[in-house]
């Protein structure tokens, strides 16, 4: 493998494996990052689907290892970092990618709804990884010479998502938050942390998604088009490499605009003609 943009750097991605077959943006991200030349700590609470992911970055000749271990725990996050220094000398790159998608069968759409086993759940799996595992990296990038920390959210962080649940939304809600203050005040340790929040992304969580739901989403975005977990991936090496050394402490959409456009024009689905009329704007 060619040395990229990354190369010397040493990175985690968390819930970077993968299921038989399937690519989400935890795999993809990993596999970017070594094609930059970073070496990859693939973390994933299933070994097996954290190998999967290191046999495709060997297979391409990048450098990348396994850490099995439950990311809500602050003594596995600790001993994910103290892996990555024993193994590579450092550490420079931190991808929370870790998440969980809420059944709104399951935790009730609402906020009077809401199922509060499910909220420690969220808040678990959405932000309180996220957290943990920058609090332990954070001491490690900066006797690395400082580092950059990248919080995958969702475009469901800054708009609220009906369709999955206020617990989803308020949980990964709190990730832009949480960049904001890790670059407040962990700057002058040459931290650098920044937010994705993708849209609607065809990946190996998307595959159960009725058809014309999916259709839908292609065409409810301004670009007309569906995002994929590479489209997270190669902006992650963008953040994580030196060309974003002044970039920090902001989100990011990835998601065809979607975010961009007030939500009745977006709905070109109804076929609206509004060519040459004027629109009042409350």
């Amino acid at each position: 493998m060619s040395e990229g943009r990354l190369a010397g750097k040493m990175a985690i991605v968390t819930g970077g494996g993968s299921r038989d077959g399937e690519v989400g943006t935890g795999r993809a991200t990993s596999i970017c990052l070594a094609r930059e030349g970073a070496r990859v700590v693939v973390a994933d609470i299933a070994a097996e689907n954290a190998e999967r992911t290191v046999a495709a970055i060997a297979e391409e000749g990048g450098e990348a290892s396994v850490f099995a271990g439950d990311a809500r725990l602050s003594g596995d996050c600790q001993g994910m970092v103290e892996a990555t220094v024993e193994r590579y000398g450092g550490l420079h790159v931190l991808v929370n990618n870790l998440g969980y998608r809420i059944q709104p069968g399951v935790q009730g759409r609402d906020v009077a709804g809401f199922n509060e086993e499910q909220y420690e759940l969220a808040m678990d799996l959405n932000l309180k990884t996220a957290l943990l595992a920058s609090k332990h990296a954070i001491p490690a990038m900066a006797k690395s010479g400082g580092g950059s920390i990248i919080n995958i959210a969702s475009v469901d962080a800054l708009a609220a998502a009906r369709h999955r649940g206020v617990l989803y939304s308020i949980s990964k809600g709190a990730l832009p938050m949480l960049t904001r203050a890790t670059a407040a005040f962990h700057g002058r340790d040459g931290i650098r942390a920044n937010c994705i929040a993708p849209g609607h992304l065809h990946s190996a969580f998307a595959g159960a998604i009725d058809p014309e739901m999916r259709d839908l989403r292609r065409r409810v975005a301004p670009l007309g088009t569906e995002g994929t977990p590479w489209d997270v991936a190669w902006l992650v090496a963008f953040l994580a490499s030196d060309e974003s050394r002044w970039i920090s402490g902001v989100t990011i959409p990835v998601d065809g605009g979607l975010l961009a456009e007030q939500p009745l024009l977006g709905h070109d689905f109804l076929e609206l003609d509004v060519s040459g009329k004027e629109l009042e704007d409350g």
